[in-house]
């Protein structure tokens, strides 16, 4: 478990809070899109905006794979640090901003991003990290599936049980609950997906010839 004191000062109302500015902005901005009436564009309006404010819509996830193994972010169970994570965050908006000049700010992305992930999750592994950036950056559906899977079954080989679905399942659900729209995805309780995913892999793999 990590936590970090800090504390934001707001130059229009001269406080100070726990989130950055910007990310006050980008919250109230969020809260904009509930007026859409479909949960499913609600929620992907919502991390497609979030996506964008942390400019990992520029970011391709194999590059994040690259940073995640020179930091030797290898061991899906490793406790983080905040200064691991805001090393980690540093060299990945580095490289982007050496691409897209015009469009990253590094200092702000770094606050903006760990600021939203301390306010995601209140224990912190590597598992996580990984979490959000195969959810948010660039890839297309077939690696992204890869690349999970990969990661979720690193310790074990190729197979995947209840357990470790179900660990994902709940570091991924933190997203949309933190946007507000939990109760689409069938809120906070995991479980009957877990059970669903394995009754169908168990039925295709009985169909197979």
């Amino acid at each position: 478990m990590f936590s970090l004191d800090v504390l934001f000062v707001s130059h229009q109302t001269q406080t100070t809070c726990w989130d950055h500015p910007k990310m006050t902005e980008l919250y109230q901005s969020l809260a904009d899109l509930n007026n859409v009436r479909f949960s499913a564009y609600r929620t992907a309006m919502k991390i497609r905006r979030l996506q964008k404010a942390l400019c990992l819509d520029l970011l391709d996830l194999s590059v994040a794979q690259n940073t995640f193994e020179q930091h030797k972010l290898t061991n899906n169970s490793h406790l983080l640090s905040v200064p691991d994570v805001i090393n980690c965050l540093t060299s990945i908006y580095d490289g982007l901003e050496q691409e897209h000049k015009d469009l990253v700010n590094v200092p702000l992305c770094v606050d903006m991003c760990l600021n939203w992930l301390l306010n995601v999750y209140d224990t912190y592994v590597l598992n996580l990290l990984i979490c959000l950036f195969v959810t948010l950056a660039n890839t297309n559906y077939n690696n992204f599936i890869k690349i999970l899977f990969n990661k979720l079954t690193k310790s074990t080989g190729d197979t995947c049980d209840q357990r470790q679905l179900g660990l994902l399942l709940h570091e991924a659900i933190q997203i949309p609950r933190q946007l507000g729209e939990v109760a689409a995805f069938g809120g906070s309780n995991i479980e009957p997906s877990v059970r669903s995913s394995h009754k169908t892999y168990s039925v295709l793999l009985k169909t197979q010839p």
